[in-house]
């Protein structure tokens, strides 16, 4: 199911304190695609992310998902956060975490508890149900998280900068992880982040933003050979053209906002 983002448009305040985050943003996140949001910090990416997943309100322009426009959070559609300590409930066990992110869903409880326990086997964590987030580690709390979003069985997932603050060969698993989980459940993933290594070698198409106001400066096309491999895939001539290429953009003159 396609994800459609129709000239969206978001300002904060008004009159004379208006802030446009984001003006005139168009893009569409085909069924089981892979596509990366990157820019610099302030250009917007989160809150067109948080518009696409319907928990912020356009000033303008509309997000469809298939055929329903998203007005709210929509039946289907899982947000996995960057702040994974502050997501998770720490009084609650990781099983429970992963129950209660289905309670609206009302599932039966045979039903209920098969897709707990398949959603901690596909992240790594098939016998950690018992633990509390607390216990442990940044990386395995991230797993939790995306366990979290996987136990409704999304048929699209949000992901805003969530390997942000793990060490650089969590953030590789982890990548690694979320290829492994679009394959496995043929789930549509927008992933925001600032790490261009990051977005080119998890996506089929790369999203640059630009800042002041926040908007879509250009889309690029990745044809990395599949599957991906963190040493194969980065040795690749094409990796490097790719990733140079993206960061030109980013960098272009006139992408950052200038502060006085």
């Amino acid at each position: 199911m396609d994800l459609v983002v129709d000239d969206i448009s978001k300002t904060y305040g008004q009159g004379a304190a208006a802030r446009v985050a984001v003006t005139s943003a168009s893009l569409t996140v085909g069924a089981q695609q892979l596509v990366s949001i990157v820019g610099p910090s302030g250009c917007g990416k989160s809150t067109l992310l948080m518009i696409m997943a319907g928990l912020l309100k356009p000033s303008s322009g509309r997000v469809a998902l298939g055929e329903r426009r998203v007005d709210g959070p929509p039946v289907g559609l899982s947000v996995v956060f960057q702040d994974y300590s502050r997501s998770l409930f720490p009084w609650m066990t990781v099983r429970r975490n992963l129950t209660m992110a289905a309670a609206a869903y009302r599932l039966p409880k045979a039903e209920l508890k098969n897709r707990v326990e398949q959603a901690l086997t596909s992240v790594g964590l098939p016998a950690s149900g018992d633990l509390y987030p607390w216990q442990m580690s940044g990386g395995m709390q991230q797993r939790v998280a995306i366990a979290r979003a996987l136990v409704v069985e999304p048929t699209v997932m949000l992901m805003d900068e969530p390997f942000a603050a793990v060490d650089a060969q969590t953030r590789a698993d982890l990548e690694d992880l979320v290829l492994r989980v679009r394959d496995e459940y043929k789930v549509t993933i927008a992933f925001v982040t600032h790490d261009i290594d990051e977005a080119v070698y998890l996506a089929d198409r790369v999203v640059v933003m630009a800042a002041g106001p926040g908007r879509i400066l250009e889309e690029i096309a990745i044809d990395l050979p599949k599957p991906r491999d963190q040493v194969e895939t980065k040795l690749d001539p094409n990796f490097a053209a790719l990733r140079s290429e993206v960061f030109r953009l980013v960098m272009r003159p006139g992408t950052t906002q200038k502060i006085s």
